[in-house]
């Protein structure tokens, strides 16, 4: 994975030893226009699908925003640096 952030819901833990630390970094979603990001795109999901198991993920949010995982391609995090630093002299 290297060309963008994946949110990713994990009920145990077995998902951090599959991953592949050396190209990606495992976050908590920290900041909160990113939980509220998440919680709308869960909620459209739902809206769209009726989909029992995001209707579920949304009544116990707060247990279920604790279990999200935030897949950080570190390549693409170094990009999005860049750019960000770039547009910063201007």
């Amino acid at each position: 994975m290297s060309g963008g952030i994946a949110y990713v819901w994990v009920e145990n833990q077995s998902f951090h030893s599959r991953c592949n630390t050396e190209m990606v970094e495992l976050e908590i979603v920290s900041e909160l226009q990113e939980q509220i990001w998440l919680r709308k795109w869960i909620e459209r999901h739902q809206d769209y699908t009726k989909s029992y198991r995001a209707e579920s993920l949304l009544e116990n949010w707060e247990k279920t925003l604790s279990q999200f995982v935030k897949v950080m391609p570190i390549e693409y995090r170094a990009v999005l640096e860049k750019m960000k630093n770039k547009s910063s002299i201007k």
